[in-house]
């Protein structure tokens, strides 16, 4: 990365953390180590690899709630997938807010949908009535646009209340916050956490019932055939034990960043929750302000107007706009995503030239 460029974009992706990148390089290097080869495979080599693999399940697993299993994927898109189309259900419910792999996959089935209202705060109501026939609820535990933390556990019990299985997108939310304890199924992916792109994984509560979404060689107990890769593995798997260890340090540290740009653009208003969410994501709105030429005014900083799976559409937010904000409101959005490495200079850098480029806007 350039050494002018400032990355404020954490909410698309994390860079790979040093520790991630060196427990995956043993799986990288070249035929004389062996790391190469298949982990489903039945020799030493095919042995070790297999070994690192799980070593890597059970570091993510330390995020996750005890009581249930680790299958890997791809990522968090196909875990939520899996989830949603192989669960045995009845209807399924979910928050206007949800990221687009949980809705497409919701309406795909053709199944009967609930789209739970989220208020002005981007909260859902935690006593929110779910439809009769409801047997499958998601609710993401942090949103990847406006950052707010859900009330999962309490709408966890009130989905088992009704004989439903509760799912949650904890994306934004592993490694950094507590796991949503009554999650029976929990969706994933390390390069949100400082880990490799490529892998994710889906935490399925024991008890639960799984059917195939990808069938093959029957890997991954039968659940995801495929073979995985040992140097994704790992890479996963130090990802998910470095954040654990410096979860709160972590958290002290992004708070002091969401502080001190609050201070520098303190006329700006906040989208969603001033209080339920994470200090990582700072979701701002200035009345006025022409996005994409604040974007060319400060090209030496990352920064988005919302999920980065949603930019290019030139349609506004469904998450600003499940909040309430018009169109024209959500256009005037920006989201500032800070991370482990990110620096308060770089923030006070940023946020003074973010600042300096919306007032020669005349805002």
């Amino acid at each position: 990365m350039p050494a002018d460029f400032i990355y404020l974009d954490h909410q698309a992706t994390t860079p790979l953390a040093p520790e991630a990148r060196a427990a995956m390089e043993p799986w990288l290097a070249g035929p004389e180590s062996m790391g190469f080869a298949n982990p489903h495979s039945m020799h030493r080599a095919g042995r070790a690899a297999a070994a690192a693999v799980e070593v890597a399940r059970e570091q993510v697993a330390s995020l996750l709630p005890k009581g249930g299993r680790v299958i890997f994927t791809s990522g968090a898109t196909e875990a939520l997938n899996q989830a949603i189309r192989s669960v045995p259900r009845g209807g399924i419910a979910f928050s206007a807010i949800e990221h687009s792999a949980v809705v497409n996959s919701a309406l795909a089935p053709g199944a009967a949908v609930q789209e739970l209202p989220v208020s002005a705060d981007g909260l859902v109501d935690p006593e929110v009535e779910f439809a009769k026939d409801t047997g499958l609820v998601a609710v993401m535990q942090v949103n990847n646009e406006i950052g707010t933390i859900q009330p999962v556990e309490r709408l966890a019990d009130r989905a088992h209340e009704m004989g439903a299985l509760f799912l949650c997108d904890a994306v934004q939310g592993a490694g950094k916050l507590a796991p949503p304890a009554g999650a029976d199924l929990i969706a994933v992916t390390a390069h949100k956490l400082y880990g490799p792109k490529g892998i994710g994984a889906l935490w399925v509560r024991d008890g639960v019932k799984l059917g195939e979404l990808i069938h093959g060689g029957g890997q991954e107990g039968g659940l995801r055939s495929g073979t995985l890769s040992p140097a994704l593995c790992a890479g996963f798997g130090a990802a998910a034990a470095l954040a654990k260890e410096r979860m709160e340090v972590d958290f002290q540290h992004l708070s002091g960043l969401a502080e001190l740009a609050r201070s520098i653009l303190a006329r700006w208003s906040v989208n969603g929750s001033e209080t339920a969410r994470w200090p990582g994501n700072l979701n701002l709105r200035l009345d006025g302000l022409n996005f994409p030429r604040l974007l060319s005014d400060c090209r030496q900083i990352a920064f988005s107007a919302g999920s980065a799976c949603g930019s290019g559409t030139g349609a506004p937010s469904r998450v600003l706009s499940a909040i309430g904000l018009e169109a024209k409101e959500a256009r005037n959005s920006i989201r500032l995503g800070f991370g482990r490495y990110t620096t308060r200079e770089e923030v006070e850098t940023a946020c003074q030239a973010i600042e300096a480029a919306a007032k020669a806007q005349g805002v």
